[in-house]
């Protein structure tokens, strides 16, 4: 039986398609600056397998995709940072230097094995000041974005960047960043996943020495209800009027009459 053949350009093409739909299976990440650093969000209803995690002192880590392959890459990025901190100077770690070694092992698997990592990443570092913020967005063939403001990955992370364009503001408070992430991350008329399924952590530039921080429990609550809008106030009842003479139409009460103040639900 004859070997069938498949020019290159159709296996790159093949191996794309497979890591893209791999990909789109998972649930979508947010990464996104606001006034005092970087956020991450990301629906994850497993508490012992983290989408999200900390490199070095000021670098965090996001991924989607399998989880195996992906966590390979985290542990990669950290003896990495660890070795060159030790060897030369912590500040010689860097988002950009991490970025180009996940991108040369994602491009170097991709060209040189069957199958391609499903898995996209984004490696974030937070400066001393907004201006020395960075967002670096890798996908599975090594190719590299710099991106500015937010990055969205995974499962529907087109729509989702849409919404995150939409409602994106530099100099957010941090409970203002949440609630746009949560916002992009939930489908319109659709619900937002419970607290308990949420992942979120941030590089806060203002921590001394180790900018990483997990927001759960309480914490992360109370940040929620930050993002909450309070209830309208109920709406006075319509004045008394005089019952208009036969024939005329009388005013319109109740609900029809209400005016929509903008609290409703996104």
């Amino acid at each position: 039986m004859p070997f069938g053949y498949a020019s290159p350009e159709q296996i790159m093409r093949d191996k794309a398609d497979y890591a893209r739909k791999g990909i789109a299976r998972g649930r979508s990440v947010v990464v996104l600056q606001y006034v005092d650093g970087i956020l991450f969000v990301a629906p994850n209803p497993s508490r012992a397998l983290h989408k999200i995690s900390e490199i070095y002192d000021r670098i965090g880590f996001a991924a989607v995709g399998r989880y195996n392959e992906f966590e390979e890459l985290r542990l990669g990025g950290i003896r990495y940072a660890d070795v060159n901190g030790y060897t030369y100077d912590r500040s010689d770690v860097t988002g950009r230097g991490l970025a180009n070694l996940y991108a040369s092992n994602l491009g170097r698997i991709f060209t040189e094995s069957i199958k391609s990592l499903e898995v996209e990443v984004v490696v974030a570092e937070v400066g001393e000041t907004k201006d020395g913020d960075a967002i670096y967005r890798l996908t599975f063939d090594g190719s590299v974005f710099d991106e500015h403001g937010f990055a969205a990955m995974g499962g529907q992370a087109e729509a989702v960047a849409g919404r995150l364009k939409e409602r994106y503001r530099e100099s957010m408070s941090l409970a203002d960043a949440l609630e746009v992430a949560l916002t992009a991350l939930t489908e319109p008329g659709g619900e937002r996943p419970p607290v308990a399924q949420l992942e979120v952590a941030v590089l806060d530039r203002n921590r001394e020495n180790r900018k990483f921080l997990r927001l759960t429990g309480a914490r992360l609550e109370r940040l929620l209800a930050q993002t909450s809008t309070p209830p309208a106030a109920p709406a006075e009842p319509p004045p008394a009027t005089a019952t208009p003479p036969s024939g005329d139409t009388p005013p319109p009460t109740g609900p029809e009459g209400d005016v929509d103040d903008g609290s409703s639900p996104l």
